[in-house]
Formats: C-alpha cells, sequence, structure tokens
C-alpha cells in the first residue's frame, strides 16, 4: 500500500489499538476495587478510559474495518470487567454520592452497554440536593452532565451556564496557555461533541477561537516532547467544526508516529523514538498517551474522509 493510501494517522491507530489488546490484562480490575479507599485512578479510570475510547473508535470506523473489530474485543473485556454492570451497583451503593461510577458507566452507555439496576439507583441519587451540590470544577461539572444525559438523568442544570467559567468558555488571552489549562480545554470539547460525536455543539465564537489559536499550542506541546496533551489536542483539532492548519497537523503527526514504539506504546512524554531518550514506557506512562493517540488518529481520518463509517 503506498503512503498515500496508508497515512501516518491509520499506522499509528493500528499500532496502538495493537498496545491496547496486547497489555489489555493491566487494565482489569483488582480484588480491591469494590475497597472502601480504594486507588480509583489506578482501576477505574483507566478500565473507563479504555472503554470511551474503544466506544469512540468503534463509532468512527466501518464495520469491516480490524480497528473496529479490535476495538470492540477491547470493549467487551472491560464491560465483563465490571460484571456487566453489576459492579457499577455495588459502588452505588456503597458509596451513593461519589460521581466517578456515573463517569465510568457512562462511557460504556456511549456503546449501548446498560445496566437498568444501577441506572435506577443513580437516577434516585440524583434527584437529590446533596447530588445536585457536590462541588466540582466547571469542566468535571461539564462531564458530569454529559454522563448523567447518557444515562437518562437530567437536572436544572445547563451546559451553557457552566461554560463561560471554564478556562476555554472564558476564551482568555493565549500565551497564558499551559500544561493544565491545555488539559482543560481538550476536555471541555470532549463533553461538549461528545467526544467527536457532535462538532456542532462547540459554540462559533469558541470554535474561531480555536482554529485561531489550536496551530500555535499544538507546535508548542510537539517541541515540548509532550506527547499525551499533543494526542489531545489533536482530537480538539479534529472535533470542532473549522479545524486547525493542516500543515500543522500533518507534522504533529509525523512525530507522533515518530515518538511511538515498536510495540505501539507512546510515551506521555520524552524523546522521540526507542532511541530518543530517556522517556518512561511502562504501562502507567503510556496506557493514557496510547489511548489518546488512537482516539485521536482514529478521529482524524474519519474527518478527512480516510474512513468512511456506514452506520
Amino acid at each position: 500500500m503506498t503512503a498515500a493510501r496508508n497515512p501516518p494517522t491509520r499506522q499509528v491507530a493500528e499500532s496502538a489499538l495493537a498496545w491496547l489488546s496486547a497489555h489489555r490484562n493491566e487494565f482489569a480490575l483488582g480484588d480491591d476495587a469494590l475497597a472502601a479507599g480504594g486507588h480509583v485512578n489506578g482501576s477505574w479510570k483507566p478500565l473507563g478510559e479504555l472503554a470511551q475510547v474503544c466506544a469512540s473508535i468503534h463509532r468512527h470506523t466501518a464495520p469491516s474495518d480490524a480497528l473496529r473489530e479490535r476495538a470492540s474485543d477491547l470493549l467487551s473485556f472491560a464491560w465483563r470487567q465490571t460484571g456487566e454492570g453489576e459492579l457499577f451497583l455495588a459502588l452505588q451503593r456503597a458509596e451513593p454520592f461519589a460521581t466517578y461510577p456515573l463517569e465510568v458507566y457512562a462511557a460504556f452507555v456511549s456503546a449501548g452497554l446498560r445496566h437498568p439496576g444501577y441506572e435506577a439507583a443513580a437516577a434516585t441519587v440524583a434527584r437529590t440536593r446533596g447530588w445536585r451540590l457536590t462541588e466540582q470544577y466547571p469542566t468535571r461539572r461539564l462531564g458530569m452532565l454529559n454522563a448523567e444525559r447518557r444515562a437518562g438523568i437530567s437536572r436544572p442544570e445547563r451546559t451553557e451556564e457552566l461554560l463561560p467559567r471554564t478556562w476555554l468558555g472564558g476564551m482568555p488571552e493565549p500565551w497564558t496557555f499551559e500544561r493544565d489549562s491545555g488539559y482543560a480545554l481538550t476536555h471541555v470539547v470532549f463533553h461538549l461533541t461528545d467526544w467527536g460525536r457532535t462538532a456542532r455543539d462547540v459554540p462559533h465564537d469558541l470554535a474561531s477561537y480555536l482554529a485561531h489559536w489550536l496551530p500555535a499550542w499544538l507546535d508548542t506541546c510537539m517541541d515540548a516532547l509532550m506527547w499525551d496533551l499533543g494526542c489531545e489536542l489533536l482530537a480538539v483539532a479534529a472535533s470542532v467544526p473549522r479545524s486547525a492548519h493542516p500543515a500543522t497537523v500533518r507534522d504533529a503527526w509525523r512525530r507522533i508516529a515518530a515518538a511511538q514504539d515498536s510495540s505501539g506504546a507512546l510515551p506521555e512524554n520524552g524523546g522521540e523514538g526507542e532511541d530518543g531518550g530517556a522517556a518512561a514506557r511502562d504501562f502507567v506512562h503510556c496506557y493514557h498517551s496510547t489511548l489518546m493517540a488512537g482516539f485521536a488518529a482514529v478521529l482524524t481520518a474519519a474527518t478527512a474522509g480516510e474512513e468512511r463509517p456506514d452506520d
């Protein structure tokens, strides 16, 4: 196959999914998944991220595509880890006002995997003032609203009320961009677009702001070897109605492909290629950036018309 018909995005996506498949057991929930005070960021969070990315890849690839088949296999694995939803109900009973179970569950709902018992229990708690008044940063709150919508829970709070309170929604001076604000802005876009599904839901002024400044921020991340955040910005570029400068995007994908090693792993930060530096390549320092590489690559290809899903 020629380079023109096999662009870097396809290579990156295939390699990323191969690595994720080879390491899927490291996403498995341990015996402490239901323990009080358990390490959520090392158990439920990676599993939920795997589910969300695989659901998105499934949505943006054709039925005959091997990427969809591999994503579906990983998604089924992740769902089995939750006891096909039973563990969410157990979590809800143990920690009724914890929000992370619903956030993780919503990733599965986006792929059509549901547990009616958990949804009924979560809806009961969501009607309380205690749930509605949970204090969260605006970006996290946007994510919760999206999770609630997916699970059929509605509340008076609206996205348009929260958006101006986020870093991106305030359209700050572009030179104030840094790592934390970068991750905040990418997740605002993910929540607004339901992870690349509805680009039209990005307000016109924000789309224009991103089109103008995203190339500079992306270039900055590439120069700093910040591959994880760089992939999230590439996903944003593919999610908004007005894309970033094409030459900047192409160069970023070239550098992402160079940073990805032969196993398909992409480190969060660090030297390009296997001999390019001391970038950490263990599971903890690779899984999220590798997930984001696969997600952004598939979304970029779908937006560019390289892949044409039939559904």
